[in-house]
């Protein structure tokens, strides 16, 4: 005689276990046909699960995010289910749903084509629109290997076999296809709808292991609604034309070659841009207070044991054996190199907090499969800093760097920026009382720097829980970049320590920060968030002088001269090409602005600015174009400053004289 609370602290009494349908229904005709899901004890549960003792209760609709995740399992289903009735001789064996969609893993003989794709994304429609119950059962272990025995099933059967001996195992059915699933499913193939697409077809290992058999893996997508579904292939359209490996190419950034993997061949466009970033995070974090560092590449793996490193992270150092029997390591993180340097010399907690930064060059032996372009690689450099502060300054120097770190994506076009609050992972270094603490700290800085988290349980760092900074693009898509994290256990293992106000000696804490994540990766992220057109500020070549005749080449160098004199990055096109065919070329390779000069302008002291983007054409003095253009391609802090100059010569300093160089 179940009682079932509901999310308002209501109540309803059975006489018997009851299904969430049931209950939906009872409640009123409108929940019972919108309600695709429950949630049970805080579990997720079929609508016609029974539920047999006291609990609570809630019903999820389409308006619910959670529900696309089931979606999502029951279409991965439906895709095998019209495998299997399309070519009978398949064997189906894994197929779970996985971000923006699913997958199942299918073993035949024969591959899959485009064509085959289409008519099994067809056959779907047909499963969707027969509207099957989709049925739980309950089997023991040995009815389960009997089943996929008698079927010849050998992918089942191991899956089945690996399940200790006594449990039961839970099955779905939907029409003549079974499955060994662990749910919840929706209650009919027809409530998932239409909204989903087949995308690819791929080879997978079973189990991910190169010496079992290959499998051919389906990938679709699928979501609540035409609308969502037309969005996200939208956006997958946007990604492809955006796509940084290919504007790298066309641009001229940079370029992969298999002779140094993971690592980045730097071209003078690419590497001017690399260069602006770097010179701007410089300026930002010498204004907050930071003192670069610089450490070592190679560092003996005793240091790499002391700070728990060598066991965490072994498989992905890059390692190389000195003459006098030492192990070297290349290191993938900077963090134990700035301890030792806090240790050198006695620090008081008049030195506290001490920020220390480095662009710090890294290596991690990634595995290849999962390089990708500039965005994931095997040498990169961070734009890291480690906060050595005491207990009591964790909250206010995690609200200067929080409000540091808004400032910087701002300055770089983002404004839509979401916080993951990751907590402790099962293998940790340190006691739960310090993780308690760290926590407990943690949460009081993002109270008072007024930050909305959401919970990411069990992805703290092994030495402490941290925060996760993900900003969305243009286009949707979310970029885990920036973290902060609160380390009471690495000062610990390498016995970093300050003299407090007492005269005794602590151990300081660590806040591991960073903004870019890697230059590298940054760089990939903004290439496609400008789809390859950067801000003036950040273009390689900011201007190109082009002149219409060759009788205009002589004064086209002399504004090109201009341009380079103010400090902008300027060069002149002085082909014997109409100057249709220049602007279009230098537009193609996204140059901001393009001034064509002929012998009007020449004689006028004049150039006809083009912007990037717009086929109208401006007609100013030369002078004037050079200040408005100059202005509009400082770097944003640069700004700021020459705004605030112009401001305080124009309101006090005029009658005194002052010169203020607006020109950076």
């Amino acid at each position: 005689m179940p009682i079932v609370t509901l999310p308002d602290g209501s109540t309803r009494s059975y006489d018997a276990p009851v299904s969430p349908a049931t209950i939906a229904a009872d409640i009123g005709p409108g929940l019972a046909k919108a309600a695709m899901l429950a949630v049970v004890d805080g579990q997720e549960w079929d609508m016609t699960r029974e539920i047999e003792a006291d609990s609570s209760l809630e019903l999820l609709t389409a308006k619910d995010d959670t529900i696309l995740a089931t979606i999502r399992h029951d279409a991965a289903h439906v895709m095998a289910e019209a495998v299997l009735e399309l070519y009978p001789e398949t064997q189906v064996t894994i197929g779970p749903s996985i971000e923006n969609g699913f997958y199942y893993d299918f073993h035949r003989e024969t591959a899959f084509n485009e064509e085959d794709l289409a008519a099994i994304e067809a056959r779907m429609h047909k499963i969707v629109d027969r509207d099957e119950p989709i049925i739980r059962n309950v089997w023991t272990r040995d009815e389960a290997v009997a089943f996929y025995k008698q079927n010849n099933e050998p992918f089942k059967i191991e899956l089945v076999e690996a399940i200790p001996a006594g449990e039961t195992v839970t099955f779905y059915q939907q029409g003549d296809f079974i499955d060994l699933c662990r749910g919840p499913h929706l209650a009919s193939t027809g409530r998932m709808g239409h909204s989903f697409k087949l995308m690819s077809v791929a080879g997978a290992y079973w189990r991910g292991d190169s010496n079992r058999p290959m499998l051919q893996r389906i990938y679709g997508t699928a979501w609540r609604t035409e609308k969502e579904l037309n969005a996200y292939l939208h956006m997958l359209e946007e990604a492809e034309k955006r796509d940084h490996r290919k504007l790298g190419k066309q641009l001229g950034f940079f370029h992969l070659q298999e002779e140094a993997t993971g690592s980045v061949f730097w071209h003078p466009s690419g590497w001017t841009i690399y260069r602006e970033i770097e010179s701007y995070m410089r300026r930002r974090l010498e204004e907050g207070g930071y003192d670069e560092v610089k450490t070592p590449q190679l560092v003996d793996r005793a240091l790499w044991e002391a700070s728990g490193h060598w066991d965490k992270f072994r498989e992905n150092m890059f390692t190389a054996e000195a003459e006098d029997d030492r192990t070297l390591a290349l290191k993938p993180m900077n963090c134990p190199c700035h301890v030792q340097i806090f240790r050198q010399g006695i620090k008081s907690y008049r030195d506290l907090p001490l920020r220390m930064a480095e662009f710090g060059s890294c290596h991690r032996n990634e595995p290849s499969g999962a390089l990708h372009g500039i965005m994931r690689v095997r040498a990169f450099t961070q734009d890291d800093a480690h906060i050595f502060c005491t207990e009591d300054q964790i909250t206010s120097e995690s609200v200067i760097f929080c409000e540091l770190l808004q400032s910087i994506y701002a300055d770089f076009g983002f404004e839509d920026i979401r916080v993951k609050f990751s907590d402790r992972p099962e293998v940790r270094a340190g006691e739960d009382d310090v993780w308690d603490r760290a926590e407990s700290a943690l949460t009081d800085a993002c109270d008072a720097a007024e930050l909305e988290t959401v919970l990411n349980p069990g992805e703290g760092a092994f030495y402490g829980p941290k925060l996760e900074f993900v900003l969305r693009d243009a286009i949707g898509r979310d970029w885990q970049c920036g973290t902060l994290q609160v380390d009471f256990v690495l000062p610990d293992r390498l016995d970093a320590e300050y003299v407090a106000e007492d005269g005794a000696r602590h151990r300081p804490v660590m806040l591991h920060r960073a903004i870019l994540g890697s230059l590298e990766r940054w760089i990939g992220i903004i290439i496609e968030q400008y789809s390859g057109r950067m801000p003036p500020w950040l273009a390689p070549t900011q201007v190109v002088v082009a002149s219409i005749t060759d009788s205009a080449n002589g004064y086209a160098e002399q504004v090109t001269e201009a341009f380079c004199a103010a400090g902008m990055r300027a060069s002149s096109d002085l082909r014997n090409e109409k100057i249709s065919y220049k602007v279009r070329e230098h537009s193609v390779m996204k140059v901001p602005y393009i001034l064509a000069v002929g012998g009007r302008e020449e004689e006028a002291g004049t150039v006809a600015l083009r912007r990037l983007g717009s086929n109208e054409q401006q007609v100013i003095p030369m002078q004037e174009a050079l200040a408005m253009l100059r202005g509009e391609s400082l770097p944003p802090d640069l700004a700021r400053c020459a705004a605030m100059a112009c401001l305080l010569y124009t309101s006090d300093a005029a009658d005194e004289g002052l010169v203020v160089d607006l020109g950076g």
